[in-house]
């Protein structure tokens, strides 16, 4: 398999001409913690719409087709919102909006039609507070307009997914997105349940005690927690698509589902049972339209590697839906894993040789700022033509019930 796979990926980088014509080439632009845009908090209006502006240009040029633009990272918005407070990432106020005052989602999809890019707004579902969050919280937050549905958890807010208005809130956020813009995609991350903390050597519990205990049923707590993201996932899709059908659904969850799957595989992270994951579940109900598993090790790290992943989520998609790989880019910045710029490239090619039709990058500010010249390299090998986004794909049959 891998001398087969060594040379279609040759054969991909050898013949240009006959890279896809439909490839989804998208990027996500991280707001939490400023670390894509804007560039700090409290920037003028002015500045702001300029360095989003320039971030969607370098996009466009790199022949990149969509943009995964983080509007909601911790219960917070980068849009005017009635159910949540401006993010203090833009402002450095949590609740303070600009001055003067501006719509960025809007400017966001605007600019991006424009240019001939897919907008998606990501948002995550359930992180109510970062650990780089420095102000204090606005009255409209979540964990004080309802207090019994966060926890806290190590240097974090959580909306505990095992409480319905939490779950309902979500969905309220994503029905208000949905309805005012005119968006591409609601995209989800990978964080649902927290990643676990250590403290001493052991786990440190997540806090939903309240919840578990007032259950009644024949699930165990794991059992239970998982049923709590699969009612949301499955609740988030049926919503979006009784909004407006042509809105697709993403979702990217952690690259590893189990330790020892596929065999040979290490993480110390079980998304099954660590985050009460299961993107497996997802993919055979068909309740998203694309998945965009984090893949971000490198190809020839056999502990991790990066095809073996991807050829492993493949298998596990009967219905065929769009499965696009998430690239780490900016792990070939010096201050970051140091990669060479061409591990990205072969992961192009190698993603396209395994059947994928598109993948995506992590994050914009490797492309912007061009680390190791990996501008050119794109635009020399798997990005030197254009693509348009790919088609949704119709399941075979209606998307599962939960």
């Amino acid at each position: 398999m891998l001398a087969s796979l060594t040379a279609l990926m040759l054969a991909d980088q050898n013949a240009h001409r006959n890279a896809p014509a439909e490839e989804f080439r998208g990027v996500w632009i991280a707001t939490v913690d400023n670390i894509d845009w804007p560039s700090k908090r409290g920037l003028s209006t002015a500045d702001q719409r300029q360095e989003l502006r320039s971030i969607l240009h370098s996009a466009a040029a790199l022949h990149l087709n969509a943009v995964l633009f983080q509007v909601r990272p911790a219960a917070d918005t980068f849009y005017p919102s009635k159910l949540e407070p401006w993010s203090e990432y833009l402002s450095g106020v949590q609740g303070v909006g600009p001055n003067p005052r501006w719509d960025p989602l809007d400017f966001a999809i605007r600019e991006s039609h424009a240019l001939g890019l897919e907008l998606h707004a990501w948002i995550n579902p359930f992180r109510a507070r970062h650990a780089s969050a420095k102000g204090p919280l606005a009255p409209n937050h979540a964990a004080n307009s309802m207090p019994d549905a966060v926890r806290a958890y190590g240097k974090q807010l959580w909306l505990d997914p095992g409480s319905p208005q939490a779950r309902d809130h979500t969905l309220a956020v994503v029905e208000d997105l949905v309805t005012r813009y005119d968006i591409d995609g609601i995209h989800l991350d990978d964080y649902f349940y927290p990643y676990p903390i250590r403290s001493a050597g052991k786990y440190v519990p997540f806090p939903d005690s309240r919840g578990w205990l007032a259950y009644r049923g024949s699930k165990n707590h794991s059992q239970w927690r998982r049923a709590n993201v699969d009612g949301f996932v499955h609740d988030l899709y049926r919503l979006v698509k009784k909004l407006k059908p042509w809105v697709k659904v993403g979702i990217s969850p952690y690259g590893i589902y189990r330790p020892g799957t596929p065999a040979g595989i290490r993480s110390s992270v079980d998304s099954l049972q660590d985050l009460s994951a299961d993107p497996v579940r997802w993919l055979k109900k068909g309740w998203c339209d694309y998945l965009s598993p984090q893949l971000y090790w490198q190809i020839d790290k056999p502990a991790q590697s990066f095809t073996t992943l991807l050829r492993w989520w493949n298998t596990q998609n009967p219905r065929g839906l769009a499965i696009y790989p998430g690239l780490f880019t900016s792990q070939i910045g010096e201050q970051f894993g140091n990669w060479p710029a061409d591990e990205i490239i072969r992961q192009i090619y190698a993603a396209r040789a395994l059947g994928s039709k598109g993948a995506i990058h992590f994050s914009a500010r490797a492309l912007v700022h061009d680390f190791k010249h990996i501008r050119h390299a794109l635009l020399e090998g798997p990005y030197q033509s254009a693509a348009k986004v790919p088609k949704l794909t119709k399941s075979r049959s209606p998307r599962a019930p939960l």
